[in-house]
């Protein structure tokens, strides 16, 4: 054989040895879960006029996270309905920068007996799930009843709450967005009481905005697990309650069950009461990589 064909032979590319693909168990394997910034963190800042939205964008381009969750409250004329203006220009900027828009949120009160006063809060949230599609994001954060009950109480407000949500579904599930109910130490304390609220709607456009950090009972790391199956976003917090005080989270164990659960997408930290959010959410954002990833 001449030189020349041992030349033209050595630029073929090799032959595989099998023509089946590799086992995925040999493939990398990319991670599902990302880290997102509930701009509550920024709440007295964003509120006293100290930063913008933009600004909030570019904090978190700059940080690592992959996308914000942006509370309707920071929109210019919350609760009424922003211009459009306004809303593509903060999905136009959040694009720019390569954030995501994980959710937005609506701080509404479902208990009013008054049917005036509680037709007033469906509106509210009818209008920010419209808000929410143009914005681009999937989850519209919304909650039960301020106050928790018990007895006849509590199932007369349950009622309320399941009458408001049969007026919302619909308008969710038209506009492609998920209603996201967060616990909040609120109407609801355990993992048993978010089920018993969403599950028997059977609704894909409905779940849980899971609260790492106001279930109300004696092991609040099991009602984190049990309430996982629920979960369509997250408030990842520093603290969470045991034996009603406030404790540091133990992010090792919390993330375990994030990873282990099955969820898939964006995980959004909540830091409160911080001081100096630029310095210190950095410093809770590594800490919660690290444990999650």
């Amino acid at each position: 054989m001449g030189d020349d064909q041992k030349s033209n032979n050595s630029d073929q590319l090799p032959i595989p040895k099998s023509q089946f693909p590799v086992p995925n168990s040999q493939l990398p394997v990319p991670n599902s879960l990302r880290l997102s910034l509930n701009a509550y963190s920024f709440n007295d800042m964003l509120m006293k006029k100290q930063i913008s939205k933009d600004e909030v964008l570019a904090f978190c381009a700059k940080t690592g996270f992959s996308a914000v969750d942006m509370t309707g409250y920071y929109f210019s004329t919350y609760p009424v309905t922003p211009s459009d203006e306004e809303i593509f220009g903060f999905k136009r900027k959040a694009h720019e920068l390569g954030i995501e828009i994980s959710g937005t949120g609506v701080r509404n009160e479902f208990s009013y007996e008054d049917d005036a006063a509680l037709n007033k809060e469906i509106d509210t949230v009818k209008r920010w799930i419209e808000v929410a599609a143009k914005m681009g994001a999937p989850v519209l954060r919304i909650f039960t009843a301020k106050a928790y009950s018990t007895g006849d109480q509590r199932k007369k407000i349950r009622d309320r709450i399941v009458k408001a949500l049969d007026a919302c579904l619909p308008v969710a599930a038209s506009h492609g967005i998920i209603l996201g109910i967060q616990n909040h130490n609120d109407f609801l304390h355990t993992a048993d009481e978010c089920s018993e609220l969403i599950t028997p709607f059977n609704s894909q456009w409905l779940g849980l905005v899971l609260d790492t950090g106001t279930f109300v009972a004696p092991d609040p790391y099991e009602e984190i697990r049990k309430a996982t199956p629920l979960a369509v976003n997250w408030q990842l917090k520093e603290k969470l309650l045991i034996d009603g005080k406030q404790t540091m989270m133990e992010l090792p164990k919390l993330c375990k069950i994030i990873r282990e659960c099955g969820y898939k997408g964006n995980v959004p930290i909540e830091t409160l009461g911080l001081n100096d959010p630029l310095n210190e959410v950095p410093v809770f954002f590594e800490k919660v990589r690290k444990a999650l990833f």
